[in-house]
């Protein structure tokens, strides 16, 4: 068995919470952002641990967070062990707050994922994305700060501040019932964050291929159309700094793709080949 570990934040997300005095979600994202990167390697977490940083402690908004954290812990199969509250009177303001977790897992070095199983030919399976998910909102803010756009105002059946705080995807023990059911025919998974698709993807194939994407084969998500059309934002920023609607991408052998695809279907996942693994 080999031990691996990851750790990461929410980013400025948490201003969206600020401002909407909602902290019960901005905990599943932590996690989301923890152990999706850590079970790309086909790693199972087995634990967790998390670190709070505010400007002045209120037990009760505390407490939304931890609930949040420990809803993603449930749904990542992890024990959350424990974790640090600090108060920065001074560095931070009264309402103004920071997270960050990080996990441990561990992974038969006979299973671990990687560029080292990825060949020519391979698919790429994407899973749909929640929302923004909790990278890129530096874009958000500025788009809603420029634009002068209001949190409060109605977007899709809600409003555009509940949209853009919809919590993270987990994919964790979806990664891992896939990892199961396709054993050697799984080769590999990328977790969409900071510099979308494309750059996040590269990171795990190899030098000599390259995974080449058929963007009209899904839509991207509503809430970025209309901040990027509103924002007045390129297209090719767009798809580097937003997910674009995919989450994960699980790279399989071509002859897996229908257990692949069923097997997600039965946990309430639609899937779909969004491109495959191609000579550079």
């Amino acid at each position: 068995p080999l031990l691996a570990t990851s750790t990461d934040g929410v980013g400025t997300k948490v201003v969206i919470a600020q401002r909407l005095d909602k902290h019960d979600t901005i905990g599943i994202d932590l996690v989301a952002m923890v152990v999706d990167d850590l079970v790309v390697c086909g790693a199972e977490p087995l634990f967790m641990t998390d670190y709070i940083a505010v400007g002045k402690v209120f037990p009760e908004r505390i407490a939304e967070i931890v609930s949040g954290i420990a809803k993603g812990c449930e749904k990542a199969g992890t024990a959350l062990i424990g974790g640090e509250t600090a108060e920065h009177p001074g560095l931070l303001d009264e309402d103004e707050f920071d997270i960050a977790g990080a996990a441990t897992g561990a992974v038969d070095e006979e299973n671990l994922l990687g560029e080292h199983r990825i060949k020519e030919g391979d698919i790429l399976l994407a899973m749909p994305a929640s929302g923004i998910h909790a990278n890129g909102f530096s874009l958000v803010r500025h788009i809603l700060e420029t634009k002068k756009l209001k949190l409060a105002e109605a977007f899709e059946g809600s409003t555009l501040g509940e949209v853009l705080l919809t919590p993270t995807e987990i994919y964790t023990l979806d990664c891992l019932v896939l990892q199961k059911a396709l054993k050697e025919n799984l080769h590999g998974f990328s977790h969409i964050t900071g510099g979308g698709l494309q750059a996040n993807t590269d990171r795990v194939i190899p030098k000599n291929l390259e995974a080449k994407y058929d963007w009209s084969l899904w839509e991207i998500p509503a809430v970025m159309k209309y901040l990027a059309e509103v924002g007045s934002v390129p297209k090719a920023d767009l798809e580097r700094t937003w997910n674009c609607g995919i989450g994960m991408v699980a790279v399989i052998d071509k002859s897996a793709l229908e257990i692949a695809q069923k097997t997600l279907a039965a946990r309430g996942m639609n899937t779909w080949v969004a491109g495959e693994v191609n000579k550079k």
